[in-house]
């Protein structure tokens, strides 16, 4: 059985394979160590035991990948923690800004039987508050949203889907602006040397920059 440091390991890994777009693409240990906010030694030494117990295939100086059965325990924790968030903002009040720490704590503790307990109450969600898609029990899991409102073309339209930060002051500006998932979007300009992108929400229109435009991920709309 993994421990909940393992896991924090193994969900970290997916989902930086998941935000490169690959689930072949070797994670460098220096990589791991920013996300995870830990030193570089103290991964090294980590991703070691995961080797040894066949979750991870780590080769020095190469990175590190998950195994299947390292995916499978990944996929495990990320349905948790999505479903916990979940649970939190539609049945206990938490605003989306709130849930991820609380959910972390959670993750680790409950069980297999209350995790389904909480998918059957919500109606088994596909997607967590924040737009990600939440694993089904089997492992399937739907593909993410690569399109963001960088891709977005002057005129064009857009329904956001997914957000890619779980910073609770970014979270509070995207509230701000009226970005969550489900509400349409239009480009109305890029802004010339100025390193931002006019939209319109609703009847508003805002600047926003790139850097938040790069994780606020939409599909794009076909419109007449």
């Amino acid at each position: 059985m993994s421990t909940p440091s393992q896991e924090d390991y193994l969900r970290t890994i997916y989902e930086i394979a998941t935000d490169l777009g690959t689930k072949t693409a070797r994670i460098s240990t220096s990589l791991l160590a920013a996300r995870l906010s830990v030193a570089a030694p103290s991964v090294t030494g980590m991703v070691k035991k995961l080797a040894e117990e066949g979750l991870v295939h780590y080769t020095p100086y190469q990175g590190v990948e998950l195994t299947r059965r390292g995916e499978r325990v990944a996929l495990n924790i990320v349905r948790r923690h999505r479903l916990l968030e979940s649970l939190l903002v539609q049945i206990l009040g938490y605003s989306w800004d709130e849930v991820h720490q609380e959910a972390h704590r959670l993750e680790h503790a409950v069980s297999d039987l209350f995790v389904e307990r909480i998918a059957a109450l919500l109606g088994e969600p596909e997607s967590d508050p924040h737009g990600e898609p939440i694993p089904t029990a089997d492992g399937q899991i739907q593909a993410w949203a690569r399109h963001s409102l960088l891709d977005m073309k002057a005129g064009s339209f857009a329904k956001v889907v997914l957000v890619t930060d779980e910073d609770p002051a970014f979270l509070r500006y995207l509230d701000e602006l009226g970005l969550r998932p489900g509400t349409p979007v239009r480009l109305v300009e890029r802004v010339p040397f100025a390193g931002a992108l006019k939209i319109q929400v609703g009847d508003r229109e805002e600047a926003i920059g790139l850097t938040t435009a790069s994780r606020v991920r939409v599909h794009l709309l076909q419109r007449d």
